[in-house]
């Protein structure tokens, strides 16, 4: 087979599985995640792709990494009804502002990137439950955006259940309603009083509960997910591609705001396959995790600290795991030690320096002074996320090729940092001005896994 349609575990201690079993499986069950066995080379591809609409090109980016399982007509109907929800006609638009190209993630149901990768994961979810004819209750953990993303592309459909815990009262007001408002029967929101670590740590635990997995089916829409970040390599190629031809540059250097790695590590893994990226901009809040390993060769827990952009406030970043496993030359014993020690010290040390990263860490003062600068001098709104990473992108700038920033949401979701960074309140979407008024559903739990799987035992059995 196809080694890049087989996939292994980052610790390496289960047998290759097929894209299908790895989807359904979420989390590997000696508790890595799932890789391809081989990233492939499509640089000979490049020029084929280049004038391809946002779903096809979706399509052949995809193609290689899922087996005959998936023939290419079914594919084809699973990307082009997971984006004919977005209201951009090209999906993804990209607007030269200033002096960086901004990559429009936003035009989905819930205005914000997460769309893009979990509208395809609820349609992939439902066109393999329904070859089988079996249930998933798909678990996950949100610092705002993957929650309300999740349960849109999961909501009403047959053979599942979603679980959806959030950090009580730190997530935006707008992200919650987002999620809390959905009351479709198959929706289940849970707030759990601690952080999104807490939640993050929750929903491992739950997934290496192995008998608890398959007695209930569990399924993962987080970033643990391979589908997740096999639709989000699409728009590297896509933002690419059209800045190359705005501007005839040969290759663009790319800033994504992370704080999970997981937007990041698609990026990586675009640029691996032969994606014209020079180099990767990382961008960090004051949650800087990532951005000190980078600059130190350092990973080490930090306090999370409240700050204007929240689904970056993480101090522990899930998919960066994967990222390690290549940067240790793919030795599962080397990355379970690694990940060992983090658990036991907080920390771990590894020689610093990748020559296809760069980071930069910002804070709330650049996060509103960048949002304010845009505004007054382009007329355009940054949401705050995008703008920690166009604070930094502003600072690699290259002479010589173009930067993209990566925009993960619509301003209006953080109307509040907008108002604060330019003064009234201008950020506005008429989905979000919608949420005001509407009911909402949702059960406070302690950040244990006893107390959520008691939930959820009780839920479904109701």
């Amino acid at each position: 087979m196809n080694e890049s349609a087989l996939y292994s575990s980052t610790r390496g201690q289960i047998s290759p599985v097929p894209f299908r079993e790895a989807v359904l499986m979420g989390l590997a069950t000696d508790g890595g995640l799932l890789l391809p066995n081989r990233i492939p080379d499509v640089e000979a591809r490049l020029d084929s792709w280049r004038e391809l609409p946002y779903p096809a090109l979706a399509a052949a980016v995809m193609r290689p990494f899922i087996d005959d399982s998936i023939d290419d007509g079914v594919l084809d109907s699973l990307v082009q009804r997971s984006y004919a929800t977005f209201t951009a006609p090209d999906v993804v638009p990209i607007r030269a502002v200033g002096d960086v190209h901004i990559c429009e993630l936003f035009h989905g149901p819930t205005l914000a990137f997460k769309d893009i990768a979990l509208q395809f994961l609820g349609n992939l979810f439902e066109h393999l439950l329904a070859e089988t004819d079996s249930s998933l209750n798909i678990v996950g953990a949100t610092s705002g955006d993957t929650g309300s993303a999740a349960i849109e592309g999961v909501r009403g459909r047959a053979n599942m259940h979603i679980f959806i815990m959030h950090p009580h009262g730190r997530v935006s007001p707008v992200q919650e309603r987002q999620m809390t408002s959905v009351l479709d029967k198959n929706v289940h929101n849970i707030a759990v009083k601690g952080t999104f670590d807490d939640g993050q740590r929750v929903l491992k635990e739950i997934f290496n509960d192995i008998s608890f997995k398959d007695q209930f089916r569990l399924g993962a829409v987080n970033s643990v997910n391979w589908a997740r970040v096999l639709a989000q390599i699409v728009y590297y190629f896509h933002a690419t591609f059209r800045v190359q031809e705005s501007t005839g540059a040969e290759r663009v250097q790319v800033a994504v705001p992370t704080g999970n790695f997981g937007d990041i590590f698609a990026g990586y893994v675009a640029r691996r396959m032969g994606a014209p990226i020079s180099r990767l901009i990382l961008a960090t809040n004051e949650n800087d995790i990532l951005a000190r390993f980078f600059n130190t060769g350092v990973y080490q827990r930090g306090t999370v600290e409240p700050t204007l952009s929240p689904s970056m406030d993480i101090q522990v970043a899930s998919n960066f795991e994967r990222y390690l496993y290549y940067r240790v030359g793919c030795d599962g014993a080397n990355v379970r030690a690694l990940m060992s020690t983090f658990q036991e010290t907080g920390r771990f040390e590894l020689e610093r320096g990748d020559s296809g990263f760069v980071a930069g860490r910002g804070t709330t003062a650049d996060t509103l002074a960048t949002i304010r600068k845009y505004h007054q001098e382009y007329g355009y709104l940054l949401d705050p996320h995008t703008a920690v990473g166009v604070a930094i992108g502003e600072r690699f700038l290259s002479g010589s090729e173009p930067t993209v920033c990566l925009a993960t949401a619509h301003p209006a979701k953080f109307g509040a940092a907008i108002t604060e960074a330019v003064g009234e309140d201008i950020a506005r979407h008429p989905i979000i001005d919608g949420l005001l008024d509407l009911p909402t559903r949702c059960v406070v739990l302690p950040a244990e896994k006893d107390a959520v799987q008691t939930f959820m035992r009780e839920t479904l059995a109701g």
